[in-house]
């Protein structure tokens, strides 16, 4: 039976001409863009002979799909789930005349995997990585109040072993922990008109302790005589303003009297301008940000957020729909997952196995919640060394788009990698090399990109060099379950194979995946393979009794400075969700919200 919200979400998008229409990035925004979501035409290309077939020079294929929604997913209007290897995309665009002299921007959201750009068919770029998003200039290819041919070409092997997939399936049936795969578009496709020296981008460096933000601009352009001027704002009055000489990489610094600081029990946010003016003083362009003055360290076993120690009371969330798998059907669906978990007591989510949107991180800074960012590693072979080049760059991209986020305050690159599983050459040094060569590289490579957050190498197990030491624990029997969490081996916290890890120098322990309890007695899903962890609970009293007593478990452990339980939803055939796939609550909230409200009684809240 399909639910209210379900229906709503139909008609929305139904009714408008252009799904998902809120501008994309409201952390760099500007005025003159335009959406290009809505109807496309395209072809799949099973025998990747469409370059043969000349598909770059298309003006309009025979088959219809609404973007930004995935070919798998039903608001796309196509909903094939099969394997999809190749596919052709193509819409007509006409720019307005006022971009006459600008730069002009082609922007993705995401697009999974591979992508090729043709504008009336010329190649104009190439993309690698199914969750980052990237630009692409055509000022050239175009004329401007005129309209072009946009073809975008699609690979997505998903079984090749090089590329991320996070919970995507390698079967033709999703089943278990692997869902209904995501192909090609699946996030909003915008253009930008853009100044010619215009702000490529601008990372913001909040520094509590010393009342200031550090921003370090990158342009397109250092025209000599241009100024940046950048403004901070508290509720529409300038609290900070300053004017800096344009150019790439230096560091400008505003200092703040009063701050206000961002949490989740205050998720204040300053309104930021940057301006950029030409030597006579004229304004070139306007880009509206925001930004969050909060501070995340670790002191001993703990992390702090604020200065203050922070106790983690986190859900998994996997991010996936009924209607648009990947993809979110509407911005509002965004900020009801966060209000759902906040509702059931949870203070934050560990986004598992998914690059979120921008969206979804906007509306966790807007209502104070807290999150772990996370690549979709599963997938990929981490000893390949093509895969790891894939995700090397592609990592680079989400931490460089995502790490001006208050509401991010741990990165996850990997989840549960190990180099083998065949315990006949899991001792064999050689065959391990690569991937702890990977995790040890992209550790580093994230502490440069963001030295402001800690990183949690993998989640889960086989901690190579981290600031966490995670670990998952899924026993459904509640003294089982605090055995192996308070167990110490080797000076080393539990977690799986760790006589693989690197040693233990005191990282703050979180239990970041337990519980996962099965709860589905009327198959409301209508899943064909109902699954979840261990032996589901035989009656409501009994789930609650259960899920109790996990949870009072991990409060009770020595120097444990959080958790992240699985999960908020469930998804498709798993079904060990606090609520349905169609997000409707399985159970009395009242009762879930007391169990995850809780904390530790001995965990130190004094302030330094």
């Amino acid at each position: 039976m399909i639910n209210l919200l379900l229906c709503q979400n139909l008609i929305l998008a139904a009714n408008e001409s252009i799904p998902r229409q809120e501008y994309p990035r409201p952390q760099f925004q500007r005025d003159e863009w335009m959406n290009l979501n809505g109807e496309w035409s395209f072809e799949f290309d099973f025998g990747n002979s469409g370059v043969e077939q000349g598909f770059r020079t298309s003006q309009g294929f025979s088959g219809k799909i609404i973007i930004p929604f995935c070919p798998e997913s039903k608001l796309s209007g196509v909903a094939h789930t099969d394997f999809i290897n190749y596919m052709w995309y193509h819409r007509k665009v006409t720019t307005p005349t006022t971009w006459q002299g600008k730069r002009i921007q082609l922007n993705f959201g995401a697009v999974d995997y591979m992508c090729e750009v043709y504008v009336d068919g010329a190649f104009v770029g190439r993309h690698y990585g199914g969750s980052s998003s990237f630009s692409l200039e055509i000022t050239n290819n175009i004329k401007v109040g005129e309209t072009f041919n946009l073809v975008v070409f699609v690979e997505d092997n998903t079984r090749s072993g090089e590329q991320t997939l996070g919970k995507q399936s390698k079967e033709f049936e999703p089943k278990r922990t692997r869902y209904t795969r995501t192909t090609g578009i699946w996030q909003t496709v915008w253009l930008e008109a853009v100044s010619n020296d215009g702000l490529q981008k601008c990372q913001i460096l909040p520094d509590l302790d010393q009342k200031k933000f550090d921003f370090i601009p990158q342009f397109f352009g250092n025209k000599k005589g241009n100024t940046f001027k950048i403004s901070i704002k508290d509720n529409g009055k300038t609290v900070a303003t300053k004017t800096f000489v344009s150019g790439d990489g230096k560091v400008c610094s505003l200092q703040i009297d009063k701050i206000k600081t961002w949490s989740p029990q205050s998720p204040f946010l300053y309104d930021i301008e940057y301006e950029l003016h030409d030597a006579s003083g004229k304004l070139l362009e306007l880009v509206k940000s925001y930004a969050g003055m909060r501070k995340i360290h670790i002191e001993g076993n703990k992390v702090f957020l604020n200065n203050v120690p922070f106790y983690q009371r986190l859900v998994l969330d996997q991010g996936f729909y009924p209607d648009g798998i990947w993809t979110a059907p509407s911005d509002n669906a965004l900020k009801n997952d966060i209000q759902l978990a906040i509702n059931a007591g949870f203070n934050g989510a560990r986004l598992h196995q998914k690059v979120f949107e921008e969206r979804y991180h906007y509306w966790a800074d807007k209502l104070g919640y807290i999150t772990w960012g996370e690549s979709a590693s599963w997938g990929m072979d981490a000893n390949n060394p093509i895969a790891a080049r894939n995700f090397i760059a592609e990592w680079s991209e989400i931490v460089e788009r995502d790490r001006n986020h208050p509401s991010i305050i741990i990165w996850t690159p990997f989840n549960e990698s190990i180099f083998t599983l065949d315990e006949k050459v899991r001792y064999v040094p050689d065959l391990r090399k690569q991937h702890d060569r990977l995790v040890v590289d992209v550790y580093d490579l994230t502490k440069k990109l963001d030295p402001v957050r800690p990183v949690n190498d993998v989640s889960g197990f086989l901690h190579i060099k981290t600031d966490i030491w995670s670990s998952h624990c899924y026993k459904q029997d509640p003294q089982i379950l605090k055995q192996l969490l308070s167990s110490v081996e080797d000076g080393k916290p539990f977690t799986e194979h760790r006589e693989f890890c690197c040693r233990y120098e005191g990282e703050p322990f979180i239990v970041d995946e337990f519980g996962g309890i099965k709860w589905n007695p009327a198959n409301q899903d209508n899943s064909k393979q109902s699954w979840g962890y261990g032996e589901p609970p035989g009656t409501l009293e009994a789930f609650y009794e259960r899920l109790k007593a996990h949870v009072e478990v991990v409060l009770s452990l020595n120097d444990c400075a959080g958790y992240c339980y699985t999960q908020l939803t469930d998804v498709e055939s798993e079904q060990n969700g606090i609520y349905f796939y169609y997000r409707e609550p399985k159970f009395n909230m009242s009762i879930i919200k007391d169990i995850f409200s809780k904390e530790p009684v001995n965990f130190n809240k004094t302030e330094k």
